[in-house]
C-alpha cells in the first residue's frame, strides 16, 4: 500500500498546507508543509482533545535520542501542554522565525494509503512524536493552520516516522500543484510507480542528482555537531536560454564551518530567492533575452520588480512563452529547466494583467545562496531518495500533458 496526503495551494498568504488525522479519536488536523523541519509540532493549548497523548519523561532512551537541551516542569492545571519532569523541544515557525520552549508529545496519527486502484484504509503511527506549542506560534500562517508537519531528514519527520513504523524504503515523493483549487499530492515510503491521469507513471521521466548534506543547522536553536535537516542540491550555474549567467562560484559552495551558501529546496519560501550579486546577474540576463523576443518591460507589481504585459506574451502548453531558466547540477547534462509556468507569476486585478518574474532578492549575505522556492516546485515530481541520498526531479508535468492535481487512486 502506498501511504500518501494531499496538497493544497493558499494564496494569502502564500502557503502549502496538507491535513492529516491526529488525536483520539482521530480528528482532521490542518498542517503546514515545512519540507526542512526536523519535527512536526502543534498548537496543543487550545482546543487539543485526545484520550491517547503522552509526554515524554526527561532522562529516558527516547527523550536522549532528540538531544533535547532542556527538561521542564509546570505549575499549571495537567494537560496536553503541562507535565512535570518532561523532555522539551524547541518548535520553530519558519516563516517569522520565532521560537517556543515546549513539551514533546506522543499521540496516534494516520495518513492516506491506496494500492493504486482504490483508497484503502488509513495508515496509523500509533506513537506519533511531535512538539506542543502555544497558540501564537501560528502568526503568518494560514487560517484553520494548527502547526507545521515536517519533511526533513530527522527520523522523527513525518515520513521517517511512517516509514519506521511500516518498515518502509526511505524515499518520499512531492508533486505541488500550481492550482488553488485542486490538490497537490506526497508519497511516503515508496520509489513509484507514480501515476497520474490518464495513466501516466510520472517517475519515470526523472532526472537524479545529488543531495547535499550541510554540516551546520540553521535553525534558531542549533545542536552542536548536528547537520540541517534540510535539503540541499549542489547546483553549479544558471542559464537563460541557455546561455550561462556569470555568477560568483563561490557562493554556490557551502561553508563547512558556518553552514552559509549553496543551494536548498523549500516549501515554506513561495517566490526563488536569489543572493543579491546573484540576483542582479540573473534578472540582468532574463531581461535582455526577453527583449530579444520582443517583451518589453511594464510596470511592476509587487512584491516583484520585473513585469511584462499579458498581452504581448503568448500562452503554451508550459505557460508564458520566456526565456527558459536552466539550474544545472553536477554536469552539463544534468539540469532543471524552468519554463514560464514556473518562472512567471501572472498577477489580474483592477486594470493590471501581467506576467511577473517570481524571483526575488535574498540580500547580500543570506544564510543560503539560492533557496529555491514552492513556485519554481508546482507541477513538477520532486523525488527524495535517501536511500541514495539523492534528488529526483522531472520538469514541469505540463510536457507531459499532466499536473500534480491529477493524481487519482482510482488509476
Amino acid at each position: 500500500m502506498q501511504r500518501f496526503f494531499y496538497i493544497s495551494k493558499k494564496i494569502i498568504p502564500p502557503q502549502y498546507t496538507t491535513t492529516v488525522y491526529l488525536k483520539t479519536p482521530l480528528q482532521p488536523t490542518k498542517l503546514l508543509l515545512d519540507l526542512g523541519a526536523s519535527f512536526t509540532w502543534v498548537d496543543c493549548y487550545r482546543n487539543y482533545n485526545s484520550t491517547t497523548y503522552q509526554h515524554i519523561a526527561c532522562g529516558t532512551p527516547l527523550c536522549d535520542s532528540f538531544h533535547s537541551l532542556a527538561c521542564g516542569n509546570c505549575y499549571e492545571p495537567p494537560g496536553p501542554a503541562c507535565a512535570n519532569d518532561t523532555c522539551e523541544f524547541f518548535p520553530e515557525n519558519s516563516v517569522t522565525r520565532k521560537v517556543n520552549l515546549e513539551a514533546a508529545l506522543i499521540d496516534s496519527l494516520a495518513v492516506p494509503t491506496t494500492d493504486g486502484s482504490t483508497q484503502g484504509p488509513l495508515a496509523h503511527v500509533k506513537n506519533y512524536i511531535f512538539s506542543c506549542a502555544r497558540t501564537a506560534l501560528l502568526h503568518g500562517l494560514a487560517a484553520g493552520v494548527s502547526g507545521t508537519v515536517a519533511m526533513g531528514r530527522s527520523n522523527i519527520s513525518l515520513q521517517g516516522q511512517v516509514r519506521t513504523v511500516f518498515s518502509a524504503p526511505n524515499y518520499f515523493a512531492l508533486c505541488l500543484s500550481g492550482s488553488r483549487k485542486f490538490l497537490g499530492v506526497a508519497f511516503i515510503g515508496t520509489s513509484g510507480p507514480y501515476n497520474f491521469l490518464p495513466g501516466i507513471d510520472v517517475g519515470k521521466s526523472l532526472i537524479y542528482t545529488p543531495l547535499i548534506l550541510n554540516p551546520v543547522g540553521g535553525t534558531v536553536i542549533t545542536y552542536v555537531n548536528h547537520p540541517s535537516d534540510e535539503y540541499f542540491v549542489g547546483l553549479t550555474s544558471i542559464k537563460v536560454n541557455g546561455k550561462v549567467v556569470a555568477l560568483n562560484q563561490t557562493l554556490l559552495a557551502i561553508d563547512s564551518e558556518t553552514g552559509f551558501g549553496g543551494t536548498k529546496i523549500s516549501t515554506v519560501i513561495p517566490y526563488t530567492t536569489l543572493q543579491t550579486s546573484i540576483y542582479k546577474a540573473f534578472t540582468e540576463a532574463f531581461v535582455k533575452e526577453s527583449s530579444v523576443m520582443n517583451l518589453t518591460l511594464t510596470k511592476a507589481v509587487k512584491p516583484f520588480s520585473f513585469c511584462f504585459s499579458a498581452k504581448e506574451i503568448v500562452s503554451t502548453r508550459v505557460g508564458p512563452e520566456v526565456p527558459t531558466v536552466d539550474l544545472v547540477m553536477q554536469s552539463e547534462e544534468v539540469y532543471w529547466r524552468m519554463f514560464g509556468s514556473n518562472s512567471m507569476v501572472r498577477v489580474a486585478h483592477k486594470d493590471e494583467d501581467v506576467w511577473c518574474l517570481g524571483f526575488m532578492d535574498g540580500g547580500a549575505n543570506p544564510r543560503t545562496s539560492i533557496v529555491i522556492g514552492g513556485h519554481l516546485m508546482e507541477d513538477n515530481l520532486l523525488q527524495f531518495d535517501l536511500e541514495s541520498n539523492r534528488l529526483g526531479f522531472s520538469s514541469s508535468l505540463l510536457f507531459q500533458g499532466t499536473t500534480c492535481a491529477n493524481f487519482n487512486f482510482t488509476i
